[in-house]
């Protein structure tokens, strides 16, 4: 089976509003632009998957079953773009976090790649020709040490600025729907090229 490219976006502050540690469906809102971003990639028949940290399973202010609603909702939005939500992978863990179980330093949690290298696996991605899309310097990160190109959306989310390897994005977009913009071009350019 051949491989595809994928968008792999951040959840919160990049596809939807970012309201911390929610889980209430009723409460999810698209962040600035993202509907025409998801329409926009959605046209194109790209794969799109959501990678995201939900450190709340870990901290106990929120069941891990709890994310099953989530990933509902987020679907349902994306048809309501014309997008499909192809994936969603979250890590439930933190290091500091109080549920015993959850509690672990792993491989999944962002900056970490392991999520987008599972989705990866399991979806037949090529992650050389996939781009990862955040709002944070994390994301960028997961997504240079898994293979992709990054963007970074300059929303005002990020704050700690920690510098270093691996934390450099391919380049930085204003909002979603400029960096949807951004890979559709790019594809385009390498597809007249024949790359």
């Amino acid at each position: 089976m051949a491989l595809r490219a994928a968008v792999f976006l951040d959840k919160d502050g990049t596809v939807l509003v970012d309201d911390p540690y929610n889980v209430d469906p009723g409460r999810m809102a698209y962040a600035p632009m993202a509907f025409a971003a998801l329409s926009r990639l959605g046209a194109t028949g790209v794969c799109l998957v959501v990678i995201s940290n939900q450190s709340g399973v870990a901290r106990g202010l929120f069941a891990a079953d709890a994310l099953h609603d989530v990933q509902v909702k987020l679907a349902a939005m994306f048809r309501a773009a014309g997008a499909r939500l192809d994936g969603f992978y979250w890590c439930p863990h933190h290091p500091d976090g109080v549920v015993e179980d959850y509690a672990v330093d792993c491989d999944c949690r962002k900056p970490k790649p392991g999520l987008l290298l599972r989705a990866a696996q399991e979806l037949d991605l090529d992650l050389k020709d996939s781009w990862f899309v955040g709002d944070i310097l994390d994301d960028v990160e997961a997504g240079n040490r898994a293979g992709c190109r990054s963007i970074l959306l300059d929303v005002g989310n990020e704050t700690e600025w920690r510098t270093g390897p691996g934390r450099e994005p391919f380049c930085r977009a204003p909002d979603l729907d400029a960096a949807a913009r951004i890979i559709i071009g790019h594809q385009a350019a390498r597809s007249a090229q024949g790359a």
